[in-house]
């Protein structure tokens, strides 16, 4: 007997990740050529040991820790981004205007759940985060592709024509996951008036805030008071304090919005990680100058990344930034082919451009996803040798 299944989950893509995964199932890299994994983009190494200590000292003395905990997050923390964010981008945010999440996926989840349904659509640009694609996929939503121009910044005046009277939100990630582009602060000032002129949503993923090459603030559109009622922005404390396991993210919001959020998050998980949100409180009150670090060295393989394409011939670089390179690679087969075959015969694993793109649209066979954030400088190296001696 087959159990019945729900024809919009059939209809999506498995996640790229576990798949690009399964690619080194019986494949052997020999001690001298061990894999380079460029594949995901999330910190492999544990929190700093001193937020290792803090959380275990949560565990074991504050009893709430362990408890159910406030719908949206604890009031230390949503106060403490209330804060931060206020200074950093100016205008003024309210704690109340905050919401914690169980990662930045559930808070872009929670956010669509208060603003489309099956039928409606959203503006995506193109090449996109494959998890927002998804989710977008799994309740039925229609996707609609906002193809990015040179550089990989989408252009506000094309994606005007894509509006109608379906459409709800139109979704930007900077700097960007996965072309690494940093969106210039008039390029995300034009989306917002956009999309206070047609009357929708816009959704600035921010999750790579913190490793962005950029002294000063990358928009300020916080300081505008009319943000409330169309600006959501989302964040994530992952990447920032290597949390990714205890699943701790933010959303930005009027009250109205969080009202509508707070049904979706009682429902989905009754509150956010409790110790997750003890780590990131802390991380955020002790961990300033080492995250500044962290971000140093993070620009530091940035640039030899940058360095090493130039020098790759036939590779062109589309995009840099964060934790990404998103490239165009010389070779006649097209990524989804290529990307496995890299696997075994050059020991990298990165993902293909195809995991990025519509299934209709040929730029993402020429193209690839770079995650150089998890290996250093030398690394780095290593990885442009094994791809200048690719040959197919």
């Amino acid at each position: 007997m087959t159990l019945p299944l729900n024809p919009a989950m059939a209809a999506t893509d498995p996640p790229p990740v576990p798949e690009a995964r399964r690619w080194l199932e019986g494949v052997t890299f020999p001690p001298g050529r061990p894999l380079i994994n460029v594949s995901q983009a999330a910190p492999v190494d544990p929190p700093p040991e001193a937020l290792r200590q803090a959380i275990a000292e949560a565990s074991l003395n504050d009893p709430t820790a362990h408890l159910y905990g406030p719908v949206l997050g604890m009031p230390e923390l949503r106060e403490q981004i209330a804060r931060e964010w206020t200074e950093a981008y100016g205008g003024r945010i309210a704690a109340a205007e905050v919401a914690i999440t169980q990662g930045c996926n559930q808070a872009f989840c929670a956010t669509m759940a208060t603003i489309a349904g099956p039928g409606d659509e959203v503006i995506l640009p193109t090449p996109w985060y494959f998890n927002h694609k998804m989710w977008l996929d799994m309740q039925g939503i229609k996707t609609v592709p906002l193809a990015s121009g040179a550089g990989l910044i989408p252009d506000p005046e094309a994606a005007m024509p894509l509006i109608n009277a379906r459409t709800k939100a139109i979704v930007l990630v900077t700097p960007n996951n996965p072309g690494g582009v940093e969106y210039p602060a008039e390029v995300v000032q034009a989306f917002f008036d956009l999309a206070i002129q047609r009357g929708i949503a816009l959704i600035v993923d921010e999750t790579y805030r913190d490793f962005d090459g950029r002294s000063e603030a990358p928009h300020d559109l916080f300081a505008d008071p009319d943000w409330r009622g169309t600006l959501i922005q989302l964040y994530s404390f992952s990447k920032a304090y290597r949390l990714t396991g205890h699943r701790v993210g933010a959303m930005i919001a009027d009250r109205a919005r969080l009202a509508e959020v707070e049904k979706f998050q009682d429902t989905v998980a009754i509150c956010p990680s409790q110790l997750g949100q003890h780590a990131a409180l802390w991380g955020m009150r002790n961990l300033g100058e080492w995250l500044k670090g962290e971000r140093e060295e993070i620009l530091r393989r940035r640039a030899a990344i940058e360095a090493g394409l130039k020098k790759l011939e036939g590779w062109r670089l589309l995009g840099c930034g964060a934790y990404f390179a998103y490239v165009e690679h010389p070779f006649e087969m097209p990524s989804d082919q290529l990307a496995r075959r890299l696997v075994a015969e050059a020991g990298v694993l990165m993902l293909p451009g195809t995991m990025f793109n519509p299934p209709d649209d040929p730029a993402g066979g020429r193209e690839l996803r770079i995650a150089f954030a998890n290996i250093g400088v030398e690394e780095i190296g290593t990885l442009m040798d094994r791809l200048r001696a690719v040959r197919f």
